[in-house]
């Protein structure tokens, strides 16, 4: 399952009802759900409810592109 790869990561988790939650981290990840874990509460997430998971990621700086005159 790719979910186990996300344990213990950031995430934002998008149901198929349009809802989300966010800023929580996925504590376990089983065969029938996900447990999210956020600074309030926990959520026992069925698996059959969710839309799709993003992970909070950090942008990297991009590197300047170009010259300059010398």
């Amino acid at each position: 399952m790719m979910l186990k790869h996300l344990l213990k990561q950031q995430a934002a988790v998008h149901f198929i009802d349009g809802g989300c939650v966010s800023g929580g981290t996925l504590e376990e990840i089983e065969d029938t759900f996900i447990k999210y874990k956020d600074e309030y509460e926990m959520l026992y997430i069925p698996l059959s409810a969710i839309r799709y998971v993003a992970v909070d990621t950090n942008e990297r700086d991009k590197a300047p592109v170009g010259f300059t005159a010398s």
